[in-house]
């Protein structure tokens, strides 16, 4: 007994003696996002847009960091904070020259590991802006009745087509509207569509070879449930300007969880397949997270083969997320909240998106040729800044930046346009057109470089722009929804 009397004494002396029993303190980690900046400028044009890096702990403890750039050009802003928190980083192109400049910014939190963090910043600056050139809309026949979509069949026959978003479409021909409708969805005895807000028949796509296939595609809202129908439709046998109702094939159906954010564009790129614009599902701030989800098609650009003879359609191969686990694999592009209207630039085979903002920011998006599996921000972003309004520092790793944004002191609601590629005014050559719904202004962007040149082209109050088109010849018009006019761009 006494042995083990003293070896319990012993025990509570070891256990009573020291500090051993104390909690060690965590080490704060220093982690910071993102990995890199690029800012792209023009010479003698406004510094462009600052960048966030977001500065979190890892770790545990408290994080005190300070943050300083490498270069006269570039500054941020704040210098020191406590994480979590954001640095806003801007860089000041005036003096210099064109070229590319290579800096970075340092974060540094002493104590913490993985500090100093070095974030490489890329500064590409641009020539000079180029005037881009005046224009004037110059009115070529009126008549269509809530006109939404304007295009062509490829055919050579230099038609013009014009969706109506109740139900018709109807072919303009030399200059003169054919009285009997090209397709009339309207006058059914069992309506198939709902029209009216941003619902109804919103665009027509002809595919390649249209002048021996016979057939084409629309995109429509079905009466029934709000859902969005994409469907082939022929040419009456024996009269090109009229297309059999009765021939309906659906394609593909996507349900709509709300009335707005439709999309509704339909179009066939320079490889042949079918591009077709989803919106986020509708509502306001896309509350199911449509727009970042990868396994719902709505806010998003889906590409499918529907001329493969795979029925109903073929994905292709080389969709970028075909074999991405989650996501659905008709996906070409991700985070658009509505992109109304979209296309390809005939001359180089590159995507222009016109994509609405919510409340703030109205943006166009750009895709280089044939460089799919973009994500272009929305809800995380609304244009060029973080979603919803007062967010700071969201993540905009990984995300595509708009090229051109406008508030909505300028309008609001963007349309989408064409790039002019036709012959008879060269000074147009290149330039992107498109325009605001509300306030009729008209804008025109061209690529310059790395940068974008821009401006503001025609304030015509009276239009209410709900699409711009092309014509054959690569000519571009406009709408006016309100009076159902169609007017075609001209330089004077």
């Amino acid at each position: 007994m006494r042995i083990l009397g003293t070896f319990i004494s012993l025990l509570v002396i070891a256990g009573c003696s020291g500090g051993s029993s104390s909690s060690p303190v965590s080490t704060p980690v220093l982690s910071v996002t993102p990995g890199s900046l690029a800012f792209t400028g023009q010479s003698g044009n406004a510094n462009p847009a600052s960048r966030t890096i977001s500065v979190t702990n890892a770790g545990g403890g408290t994080l005190l960091w300070t943050a300083s750039g490498n270069t006269t050009w570039l500054s941020v802003t704040p210098t020191s904070g406590a994480a979590p928190s954001t640095v806003s980083v801007s860089v000041d192109i005036s003096g210099l020259a064109t070229g590319t400049y290579n800096g970075a910014v340092t974060i540094t939190s002493t104590g913490a590991t993985g500090s100093p963090k070095s974030i490489p910043a890329t500064l590409t600056v641009g020539s000079p802006p180029a005037a881009l050139p005046q224009i004037s809309l110059s009115p070529l026949v009126g008549g269509f009745v809530l006109p939404v979509h304007v295009t062509h069949a490829g055919d050579g026959s230099g038609r013009i087509f014009v969706v109506e978003q109740a139900g018709r479409i109807r072919i303009l021909d030399n200059g003169v509207v054919l009285p009997v409708p090209f397709l009339d969805l309207a006058s059914l005895a069992s309506p198939r569509l709902v029209s009216g807000g941003e619902q109804g028949l919103l665009s027509v796509a002809f595919p390649p070879g249209f002048t021996t296939k016979h057939y084409f595609y629309v995109n429509y809202t079905r009466i029934q449930d709000g859902a969005t129908v994409v469907a082939r439709y022929r040419v009456s046998i024996g009269d090109n300007n009229v297309a059999d109702p009765a021939s309906e094939e659906i394609i593909l159906t996507v349900s709509q969880p709300f009335a707005n954010h439709n999309g509704g564009q339909l179009a066939f790129g320079p490889d042949g397949y079918l591009y077709i614009g989803m919106g986020d599902g509708g509502s306001g701030g896309d509350p199911q997270n449509n727009g970042q989800s990868p396994g719902t098609l709505l806010g998003k650009l889906l590409r499918i083969d529907v001329e493969s003879g795979v029925q109903p359609y073929r994905v292709p191969p080389d969709n970028p997320f075909l074999l991405s686990a989650g996501y659905l694999p008709e996906i070409w592009a991700l985070g658009l909240r509505n992109p109304w209207r979209f296309s390809f630039d005939r001359g180089t085979g590159d995507l222009y998106i016109g994509d609405v903002g919510q409340g703030n920011v109205e943006e166009i998006d750009f895709q280089p040729a044939g460089e799919g599996g973009q994500n272009y921000g929305w809800n995380i972003m609304e244009g060029d800044s973080c979603y919803p309004p007062g967010t700071v520092g969201c993540n905009r790793a990984d995300l595509a930046p708009p090229v051109f944004v406008y508030d909505h002191s300028h309008g609001c609601s963007v349309t989408g346009g064409h790039v002019y590629r036709g012959s008879a005014f060269p000074s147009l050559q290149g330039v992107y057109f498109f325009g605001d719904l509300c306030s009729g202004r008209i804008w025109g962007i061209r690529k310059n470089g790395a940068a974008w040149d821009n401006a503001l082209l025609a304030e015509n109050t009276a239009l209410t722009i709900t699409t711009f088109g092309e014509d054959e010849s690569g000519n571009v018009y406009v709408v006016n929804y309100a009076n159902g006019e169609l007017l075609r761009i001209v330089s004077p």
